[in-house]
């Protein structure tokens, strides 16, 4: 007999390693994304009530059969089997089919649907693949909560409405969704890479994101993009180790232990970006081939600032956005000699967009350069408004420990 505290540890790990597969597992049968996710909440409930009397020795073979089973029940009692399964017709499917490797994959192709908008497609892939609360996928996409919610919402009644197939699409339709789809993987990746609360990560996100681009180079492998999504992946998870000092402190590039960087991640990540690189120059290829750079140099000082600009440049061009400008912005004021008077001019003309009026790591970085410049008092403002936009505990103590230092 398990404690409650244990118990609800445990439902909380499978919640966070299982909840894509136990939603796309259960929209397999039922057809309905709303009905889905709510019985999947369901089971995870179900699972506080009957885990004290012994876990199961597979807790999302466990968590999928319950939700199912919710699911059919609700239809069966409700009457309305036959309304709900023409929503989404694919092959017939039996009720205690076994999950699918492929199930995730066909849930995030169908929340990408063409029908949706993209600013529908984002949120509704972050809630129902990953679990992120509203808030955590208002941080991501930089958007109010309420933006979010609204979004989701719509975006469910639009796939009910369209009758959106829930499976991989052919090749003829892949074009007008790989983009959506790469982009999502890539901010799950980026929620459990610098995560919201205590702790700077969530290994379930990184994993599951990593996981899903696996399956999409297996699915596509002649994609270079897919290629570049995964190589980004792999060259940042290859560093994870060395973000957190021993004593749970954050650790910038520039002052980790490569020695601890996962080599083996890093050769299949610069292999991949190479091949990425040799049959297109996308976006996630060109992000791959600078995080290439940071994972080949031997140190911070020896990095070639320069050629990551120049990288920068051409993912500007291919991909015009707040943030891959601000990250120029810092990647410049690195480069020997920079004039840090005209970097912190370009920070300030950021500072005008609203896309990042919410985004931590503009006046971060601004209270950087002007502590460089010896502005001393101008950057602790910085840093003071940087630390009240961070949602993250760990990075709030390094923000706080640096303009401290100043």
């Amino acid at each position: 007999m398990l404690d409650a505290r244990a118990v609800t540890r445990l439902v909380d790990e499978a919640h966070r390693r299982h909840w894509a597969t136990v939603v796309a597992a259960t929209a397999r049968v039922t057809r309905d994304l709303d009905l889905a996710e709510d019985c999947a909440q369901d089971a995870y409930v179900q699972a506080l009530r009957s885990w004290p009397d012994g876990v199961p020795e597979s807790t999302v073979a466990w968590l999928t059969t319950v939700a199912r089973r919710t699911a059919l029940d609700r239809l069966r009692r409700e009457a309305t089997l036959r309304r709900k399964l023409p929503l989404l017709q694919v092959e017939p499917v039996q009720a205690d089919d076994e999950p699918s490797a492929s199930d995730p994959l066909r849930l995030v192709f169908t929340c990408c649907h063409p029908a949706l908008s993209r600013e529908a497609q984002l949120p509704l892939t972050l809630r129902l693949m990953c679990g992120l609360t509203t808030a955590e996928i208002a941080r991501v996409l930089l958007i109010k909560e309420t933006a979010v919610a609204a979004r989701i919402t719509r975006a469910k009644q639009k796939i009910a409405a369209a009758g959106v197939p829930f499976r991989l699409p052919d090749d003829t339709e892949l074009p007008a969704r790989l983009d959506t789809v790469l982009t999502v993987v890539h901010l799950a990746y980026t929620a459990g890479h610098t995560a919201s609360g205590d702790s700077l990560t969530r290994p379930d996100l990184t994993g599951r994101a990593i996981e899903l681009a696996r399956l999409l180079v297996r699915q596509l492998p002649g994609e270079p993009e897919a290629q570049g999504l995964l190589a980004l992946l792999l060259l940042a998870e290859a560093r994870g180790e060395a973000r957190v000092g021993p004593t749970g402190e954050l650790v910038l590039l520039a002052d980790q232990d490569r020695a601890t960087w996962d080599r083996r991640l890093i050769a299949e990540g610069l292999g991949r970006a190479t091949t990425a690189l040799r049959h297109g120059d996308g976006r996630f290829a060109l992000q791959a081939a600078i995080a290439g750079l940071h994972a080949a140099a031997p140190s911070w000082e020896a990095t070639d600032w320069r050629q990551v600009v120049r990288m920068y440049d051409g993912l500007l061009r291919r991909w015009p956005n707040p943030v891959v400008a601000l990250n120029r912005v810092a990647a410049t004021s690195l480069v020997p000699g920079a004039d840090l008077g005209v970097v912190l001019g370009e920070l300030d003309r950021l500072a005008g967009d609203h896309a990042l009026d919410d985004y931590a790591y503009l006046p971060a970085t601004r209270a950087h350069v002007l502590a460089r410049l010896g502005r001393r008092d101008e950057a602790r403002a910085a840093y003071d408004e940087a630390i009240l936009l961070t949602a993250n505990e760990t990075e709030r103590r390094f923000l706080q420990r640096r303009r401290a230092s100043i």
